[in-house]
């Protein structure tokens, strides 16, 4: 028999799970990538589609070692093995800075009382480098990193992860993420769950939860 979808009987989340880039920072390689293909935009996205795609760098995110990624990949494309590393030892440059007023809202969360989590698609060591610029990223309660746990959003072991880790209920939590496949990943395991799209939908979105944060 398939098996049913919790729902969420709660309607009012106590707890607040944020997701990382896309939500807190702003992460893209192209920042890096314009630079380094000089403005040939056509050329840089030739590369990030066929060398160094967005499945490639998910196996990162899965736990991968960067040095092993790179190292195959660079034997695969050797005439691109420079730009290729770049990915890896440049990463910092990808990372535009934060998310306009994403930040607030988890402050915010904190001196309320509310607490906060983070469930990542992220390898270990990017999110140590990160961690070193954005103070907010050391502030959850709580956290489970893909690269850690070696499971990838949205995969429904990765929201129980956290769970089950931290001793929470799926129906006390509202999850916030920028991709809409996750959202609805966790939303499959009771979660309530929200699609990022700027601070103050955000906002909004929070403060519709009442009383999750009343004064927010």
């Amino acid at each position: 028999m398939p098996r049913s979808v919790p729902r969420c009987t709660n309607l009012k989340p106590s707890i607040v799970v944020f997701d990382i880039g896309g939500v807190l920072i702003d992460w893209n390689p192209r920042y890096l990538y314009r630079k380094l293909f000089a403005e040939d935009t056509a050329a840089m996205e030739d590369f990030l589609t066929t060398v160094c795609t967005p499945e490639w760098n998910l196996q990162q995110d899965a736990g991968r070692p960067w040095k092993e990624a790179v190292d195959d990949l660079s034997a695969r494309y050797p005439e691109k093995a420079e730009l290729i590393a770049a990915y890896d030892l440049d990463w910092d440059e990808m990372v535009s800075g934060r998310i306009p007023g994403t930040a607030d809202l988890l402050w915010e969360c904190k001196r309320r009382g509310t607490p906060v989590y983070c469930i990542t698609n992220f390898s270990v060591d990017k999110l140590d480098r990160a961690r070193e610029r954005f103070d907010e990223l050391n502030a959850f309660d709580g956290i489970v990193i893909s690269g850690e746990v070696r499971l990838l959003k949205p995969d429904a072991a990765i929201y129980r992860c956290l769970l089950d880790e931290y001793g929470l209920r799926a129906e006390d939590t509202l999850f916030i993420d920028d991709v809409q496949t996750n959202v609805e990943g966790a939303r499959a395991v009771g979660m309530h769950a929200v699609r990022f799209v700027d601070s103050n939908t955000l906002r909004s979105d929070l403060t519709g939860y009442n009383p999750l944060t009343p004064n927010l």
